[in-house]
């Protein structure tokens, strides 16, 4: 059998006490301290920053806006109203009421809300106080409990939030509703209603029920994850690719083989392809597992073209990282990238604080309110702001993207060049000093230390990383 890993147990070592051994301990420590405490502090500014943008989050809700319009005008309007003025607070939405004049009709409140003028309406019919009354006089009369209060939302709208911000509290202000209608007028109805007859007190207890007119149904388990680990996984899913395509080029010495705007030309082809592709397979995806969820064909083709592009803009930006980010840093820019991302989707900016609205120039809350948009049949009219917010981030991507590559070619000849200089010197002993010496004043110029940053470490991957697991440059090193 063979042993146990025998050279890594049997070579002798030195002890860690041996005076030639001391420093570099002294130093390893030194360096994983300061690596640490690099890694700790903007874990937690991000883990702050994510929870900050829901801290007290309930205490938000007064900023979401429910229009009502009274088109009843007698009693049950004036019980929504008592019962508003004892709900309310800074947990609950604020009710603005309008005049039936500037809201004739039932669709113009529809219409409000599908254009976001509110976050919902809430409506008494015409002549429900009346009706209402002559069924507790006569419960033989024709009677509808869902045509008295209703309810207009678009639940397409952050759907993980907006069932307990909106529609929670709008079934509680109904309830109690019924409960200062009974209380406000149970004389008058007890004088007037068969006490003895069990249908006028069946409706007494429970005299209208709140009917909902929802603009997108959107009650799918996955409908959680569309502004989160969607958004996540395809963050990652582009520098992933972007890492191969880096080490690809470089493993093959195409910056110094091939004309910078031939690789640029095909460096985005390959980006574009590959982000059709992600962005189809992710589109499909959430078609697959939409159960129940009512949404076109149409509405398919745009969400994929939308993720296509949030995609590539992405993959744009993460290579504006590599370029002209030191390597030690580009991990962190990673995570912070998509931590930002993230938390400008978690919740609607009414439910933050308003220092987080900053997040409108992010890519993924533009993102996301165009495919509001589409799920939502047009019910989230943001493209206004979104699609520039969107493209401009594209085209600023593909230029910087574009100069990049030029940049990366620059140093590759210049690395190239010395090399080629440094093979065709012989080294001797009495030169070995010298040569030495300039190699050591060469390194600290402007040019070498580009190269440096520019360049991978390809013979280190080969052989040390590539058997070792992860590695990543140190952003302190000693």
């Amino acid at each position: 059998m063979m042993a146990f890993y025998p050279a890594a147990r049997h070579r002798p070592h030195r002890s860690i006490h041996d005076p030639a051994v001391r420093p570099l301990r002294l130093a390893v420590i030194k360096a994983a301290t300061i690596n640490l405490l690099i890694l700790q502090l903007l874990f937690l500014g991000l883990f702050c920053y994510l929870f900050g943008s829901i801290f007290q989050q309930t205490t938000h809700i007064h900023n979401l806006n429910i229009l009502f319009v009274d088109y009843d005008g007698g009693p049950i309007g004036q019980a929504i109203r008592a019962a508003y003025q004892q709900l309310q607070g800074p947990g609950f939405p604020t009710l603005q009421e309008q005049s039936p004049d500037r809201y004739p009709q039932p669709t113009s409140i529809i219409s409000s809300v599908c254009h976001i003028h509110h976050w919902g309406g809430l409506y008494t019919s015409p002549n429900a106080s009346n009706r209402l009354s002559a069924a507790l006089a006569d419960p033989a009369t024709t009677y509808n409990r869902s045509d008295i209060l209703t309810l207009v939302w678009n639940e397409a709208r952050y759907p993980s939030v907006i069932d307990s911000a909106i529609q929670s509290p709008m079934q509680s202000l109904s309830n109690a509703a019924r409960i200062a209608y009974t209380q406000s007028n149970g004389l008058q109805i007890l004088q007037t209603m068969n006490q003895t007859d069990p249908a006028a007190i069946s409706l007494l207890a429970n005299p209208w029920s709140l009917s909902s007119i929802n603009l997108q149904p959107t009650t799918q388990g996955s409908r959680l994850i569309y502004n989160t680990l969607v958004v996540i996984l395809i963050l990652i899913q582009e520098f992933f690719y972007l890492g191969y395509l880096n080490g690809l080029y470089q493993q093959f010495h195409l910056y110094v083989a091939v004309d910078a705007h031939r690789i640029a030309i095909v460096r985005q082809l390959l980006s574009v392809t590959y982000t059709f592709i992600g962005s189809l397979c992710t589109t499909g995806a959430i078609w697959a597992f939409r159960y129940d969820w009512h949404v076109s064909g149409g509405q398919y083709m745009l969400t994929w073209m939308t993720l296509w592009l949030f995609a590539h803009l992405n993959f744009l930006v993460l290579d504006m990282f590599t370029i002209w980010l030191p390597p030690p840093v580009v991990p962190m820019a990673l995570i912070s990238w998509v931590v930002l991302n993230v938390t400008s989707i978690l919740l609607p900016f009414e439910l933050s604080p308003g220092f987080y609205r900053w997040g409108h120039a992010l890519p993924a809350h533009s993102v996301f309110q165009v495919m509001v948009d589409i799920w939502s049949g047009g019910c989230n009219p943001q493209l206004d702001y979104a699609l520039p917010v969107l493209f401009a981030y594209e085209v600023v991507g593909l230029v910087v993207s574009t100069v990049g590559v030029y940049r990366r070619a620059h140093y590759a000849v210049l690395a190239e060049e010395k090399q080629a200089e440094d093979a065709e010197v012989p080294e001797t002993p009495e030169t070995a000093g010298e040569a030495s010496g300039v190699q050591r004043q060469e390194t600290e110029t402007e040019g070498v230390s580009g190269i440096q940053q520019e360049m991978s470490r390809l013979d280190r991957i080969r052989t040390s990383r590539q058997s070792m697991g992860p590695a990543f440059d140190l952003p302190y090193t000693d």
